[in-house]
Formats: structure tokens, C-alpha cells, sequence
């Protein structure tokens, strides 16, 4: 019998079957004298009886009524969800503050950019997902002759020519918030922000935890007595119903930017391995844009499994488990859950 509260049943009563008796078929009773044993007449045997008691256990009576949550529990969850809600709230206006505002961060903030970061950014942006370095690619022929070829021949705009650390750290946070799109259109709090995530998921993939960190705190204020889930948008749908190929996709993008970050532009005197980490490092102490990229992977690591965690019902059943523990691992654990989404349920 299902139920949709525990019981805590302190109260049972077990209710016997009747009681059965047992009487030997040839009932004798031995006395021992000197290690002689003689047999009483049938007159003076005394028959044993055998008595025992079968309780029927499946007739158990739980006289517990389902316990509500009691007032003061109800008003610590309150008190620690706006605590929560504060905490975020907080956050944004540091995230605003410091990346953006402030000159104390490393770089320059929004309103004395220079030139400089200006072009970097529109490079970078030219640059997403590798789509025009990939199609202005040049590669080496086989036997040892040079052939300049084009893999797809297209230069209508050609490639900026960045390092690919940079590139590589780009478009790991930008396929990372790709993927964020079936998450936000699935989650069962998403009533709650009165906006529209298209546009909330539009602005976040350029400006990130600008704006999602202030869903996070409104998706938990009070639902609505009468609030009932609205009609997905048309790229809610597409975002949804494809799910799993967003994931394996923006998943796809995450790898391409690490070897590609390591890897990438080799013939470009960007140095090896060791080199290209000291260039990230001196990359991260001196560029804004690089600088908040940082702090973005740090949110999207406490935002990733919280939001999995809140929506696990719409994972398959056979799933849930290895998608309850995958969600903290870092753009993997978001794979999982995009890969897992029950395409029987509406979410």
C-alpha cells in the first residue's frame, strides 16, 4: 500500500488466530528406577498437551494517523530558504560590483575598457564553437608534400588568430552554458520566475551568472496557490525533446576547448603545454574577461548539481541513481542528466 506520508506507528495491536491444541497419538509417560524403565498401565498415563499460539501477522492494525509538519519545522525551512534567497541576492550585486564596476579585479572594468579587450572579445565571439578556425583550417598533405588546402575551402571571414587558451577558456564556459538550456526549461520551479527563459537562457549564454544567478533566488520564493506549469515556448520544446543532443553536443565543445586550449594552433609559436599555462595564468591575472570566466565555472559548479538534484523526477528510474551522484562532477554530471531526461513524462 502506498502512502504519501510516512507512518510513524507507534500504536499496533496483533491479532491472534485461534489457538490449537496438540494431542500425542501415543501419549507415555516414563518414570527410571535403577536404570530400569517400566511402562505405567494405559489407566495412569496423563496425555501431554501441546499448546501453541499462531498470530496472524496479516492482520496488523496501525492505529497512527500521517503526521504533518509540525509549525516550527515549517518555519525553519522558511527562514532557511530566505537565508538562501539573501545569500544570492548578495552574490549578484558582488558579481555586478566586482566584474563589472569596480577597479580592483583584475583588467579593466565595463565603463574604462580599452580597445585592446574590445577586439579580444569580438575575436573570441568570431571564434565560437571553432566554427571558422575549423573552416579556414590548413593541413599538412601526406608524403611529405605541402599542400595548401583548405578542409572547407570558406573565407568569406576569416579566422582571428587568438591564443588558443584563450579561445579554449571561451568556449568551455560558452558549451557549458549551452547545455544549462534543457536544465532551466525542465525545472519544476520554473513558474516561479515570471520572465521568459528564452530570453533569460539568450542573455545568460553572453553574460552568464549575470542573470542566473537572480533566478536561482526567485525560482525559490512561494509558489502560487493556483500556479499550474505554462506551456513550454517553441525553443523550450526543441530544447527539451532534443535534450540529449545538447548534451552530447555542448559536451562534445567542452572537450574540443581543452584540446584545443592545449593543443590548438601548433604551428603558431603559442608553445607547449607548460607555456600555455603560464600564459593562463598571467591571462587570468590580467584580463577581466578571463578573470570572470572563472568565477562563472566556479557558480556553475554549486548551480549544476542543485538544479539536478531539484529535478530528478524527470530522469528514467533506471537512471536516477548514477545521475544523483554524476551531477557533481563538473559539465559531465549535466551530460548525464540531459542524456537521462524521461521522454514518456511532460516535465
Amino acid at each position: 500500500m502506498a502512502a504519501s506520508q510516512a507512518l510513524l506507528c507507534s500504536n499496533r495491536s496483533f491479532v491472534p488466530a485461534k489457538p490449537i491444541f496438540h494431542r500425542p497419538k501415543n501419549p507415555r509417560t516414563h518414570f527410571s528406577l535403577l536404570h530400569d524403565e517400566t511402562l505405567l498401565p494405559k489407566s495412569l498415563e496423563t496425555p501431554k498437551l501441546n499448546l501453541e499460539f499462531r498470530f496472524s501477522t496479516d492482520k496488523l492494525i496501525c492505529h497512527a494517523t500521517p503526521q504533518k509538519p509540525s509549525a516550527a519545522m515549517e518555519e525553519l525551512d522558511d527562514n532557511l530558504r530566505r537565508v538562501i534567497q539573501a545569500l544570492l541576492w548578495v552574490a549578484e550585486g558582488v558579481y555586478i560590483l566586482w566584474l563589472f564596476l569596480l577597479p580592483y579585479a583584475p583588467g579593466d572594468p565595463v565603463w574604462a575598457i580599452s580597445s585592446e579587450t574590445v577586439n579580444s572579445l569580438v575575436g573570441l565571439s568570431l571564434n565560437f564553437f571553432f566554427i571558422l578556425p575549423l573552416m579556414n583550417a590548413e593541413h599538412l598533405a601526406q608524403n611529405q608534400r605541402v599542400m595548401d588546402t583548405r578542409v572547407v575551402g570558406i573565407h568569406a571571414i576569416k579566422a582571428p588568430v587568438l591564443h588558443p587558451m584563450s579561445e579554449g577558456l571561451f568556449n568551455f564556459v560558452i558549451g557549458w552554458t549551452f547545455m544549462f538550456a534543457p536544465l532551466l526549461f525542465t525545472d519544476y520551479r520554473r513558474n516561479r520566475y515570471k520572465g521568459s527563459l528564452d530570453v533569460l537562457w539568450g542573455l545568460q549564454m553572453f553574460l552568464t551568472n549575470t542573470f542566473l544567478i537572480p533566478y536561482m533566488a526567485i525560482r525559490l520564493n512561494e509558489a502560487d496557490s493556483d500556479s499550474t506549469q505554462s506551456k513550454r515556448s517553441q525553443l523550450g520544446s526543441v530544447m527539451t525533446r532534443g535534450a540529449s543532443i545538447v548534451g552530447l553536443s555542448g559536451g562534445v565543445a567542452c572537450l574540443i576547448s581543452v584540446l584545443w586550449a592545449l593543443f590548438g594552433r601548433m604551428d603558431g609559436n603559442f608553445g607547449g603545454i607548460a607555456e600555455r599555462l603560464e600564459f593562463l595564468i598571467r591571462y587570468l591575472g590580467s584580463e577581466r574577461l578571463a578573470y570572470a570566466f572563472i568565477w562563472d565555472i566556479c557558480f556553475y559548479i554549486v548551480f549544476q548539481p542543485w538544479l539536478i538534484g531539484d529535478n530528478l523526477r524527470n530522469v528514467e528510474q533506471s537512471k536516477v541513481g548514477i545521475v544523483k551522484y554524476l551531477r557533481f562532477v563538473p559539465v559531465f554530471g549535466l551530460i548525464s542528466y540531459l542524456v537521462s531526461l524521461n521522454p514518456d513524462d511532460e516535465l
